[in-house]
């Protein structure tokens, strides 16, 4: 009994204290939620729209750096088809270094296929001594192997646990094959071993390579003492070997490619984002319109108890910067929950990249809150310009 009227006495007292305080932003959004929540609840669903389709877009590029993201770790330098230009460069890599080098390899190379948001990627298989194997799986920061090394000069592969996920192999499940265009190989070579790293790799051992697979071009595989000095070892090899007979992969040209391949994709998403934006702000100004027109009666109350117009625009712009404002974060909150649903039950499972705090998408809602103030206080200014308290005391609403 004593609870019940506490209570009773708490919702005496808060509504009492609403009262006292007309011109508080919150009195009226609490009190007449059914009215309140509507408008919030279109900026959240625009801010969920956009951030969304933002983050799905980043997603492409993102997955596409996540997959050769392995190139960080060393440069891949290829003679250009002439076998005899690969000691002679690996020669001037070790005396020319600018850096200290850990370690230079020697091995061979076939292609294979991964799949990507928006289809089928090329990817590098690499022919590997058994000891290049063990330092590659340790570079690439291995945790340890679901089942063994390939065994020397045997149709074997490891693969790394994204690319079992991506294209769904598994232990004794074929990687390449006389049969698959995207991966050939005059044998079958099956996945022996699954490494536990977050790394895409594919490798197979180079004496199997190098008996079934033209042309007949060793490659070079250079890897930085310290990994803080591997981009600068890429910039050199870049530099160095420019015009000459010798193609240099870093993971700059890649990071480059990627931006120049997506800049047209990100260009009509600016024309989306616009248009949308565009559209919900109309829509916006309408409701705001709609908002404020209901409301009249409240404000030439207010203004007929001696209530300046200053006060009553103050506390209009002050609701509408507490919607607006409210409506963009709980927005932010959902898109970001669902998200995080998406990477969970669509994304993970595939292997592809999906980050739920893609600043970018963040950043593409900002114009929805900025625009609908903009509206909102345009709309509110040209009520309020024309408003006689007079005429609404009256009930003769213009």
């Amino acid at each position: 009994m004593a609870t019940r009227e506490s209570r009773r006495r708490l919702a005496t007292s808060k509504q009492t204290r609403s009262l006292a305080r007309p011109l508080v932003a919150s009195t009226f959004l609490f009190r007449n939620a059914g009215k309140t929540i509507p408008l919030v609840a279109v900026i959240v669903l625009a801010v969920m729209l956009i951030s969304g389709i933002v983050a799905m877009i980043d997603s492409i590029p993102l997955s596409i750096r996540t997959i050769y993201r392995y190139s960080q770790q060393m440069v891949g330098i290829t003679p250009r088809g002439d076998p005899a230009q690969t000691p002679i460069i690996r020669d001037r890599i070790e005396k020319e270094a600018p850096v200290p080098l850990e370690r230079v390899m020697v091995c061979r190379a076939t292609g294979a296929q991964v799949r990507s948001i928006v289809g089928k990627w090329p990817f590098v298989v690499l022919g590997l001594a058994r000891e290049d194997m063990t330092y590659y799986l340790d570079r690439m920061g291995s945790r340890g192997i679901n089942g063994r090394l390939p065994e020397t000069g045997k149709a074997e592969a490891l693969i790394s646990e994204p690319v079992a996920r991506n294209l769904g192999l598994r232990k004794g499940s074929l990687l390449l094959g006389p049969v698959q265009d995207g991966a050939y190989s005059p044998e079958e070579v099956r996945v022996v071993g699954i490494a536990d790293t977050d790394e895409w790799l594919m490798f197979t051992p180079i004496e199997y390579q190098r008996a079934h697979h033209f042309p007949p071009i060793d490659v070079l595989l250079v890897f930085a003492e310290n990994l803080p000095d591997q981009a600068k070892l890429d910039n050199w090899a870049v530099k160095a070997f420019k015009g000459e007979r010798a193609q240099v992969f870093v993971y700059q040209e890649l990071e480059r490619d990627t931006q120049d391949m997506f800049k047209i994709l990100y260009k009509i998403l600016n024309v989306v984002i616009a248009t949308l934006v565009l559209v919900i702000t109309l829509m916006m100004a309408m409701l705001m319109n709609i908002y404020q027109s209901q409301r009249l009666p409240e404000y030439g109350l207010l203004q007929a108890l001696g209530y300046t117009r200053r006060q009553l625009l103050s506390r209009a712009f002050g609701e509408t910067l507490v919607v607006v404002v409210g409506g963009w974060v709980l927005g932010l909150l959902v898109a970001y929950s669902l998200l995080l649903v998406v990477r969970a039950q669509l994304m993970t499972p595939q292997a592809f990249a999906l980050d739920p705090l893609d600043r970018m998408a963040f950043i593409y809602t900002i114009p929805i809150p900025v625009a609908i103030l903009a509206a909102g206080a345009l709309t509110v200014w040209s009520r309020f310009r024309r408003f006689d308290p007079v005429s609404v005391v009256e009930r003769r609403l213009v």
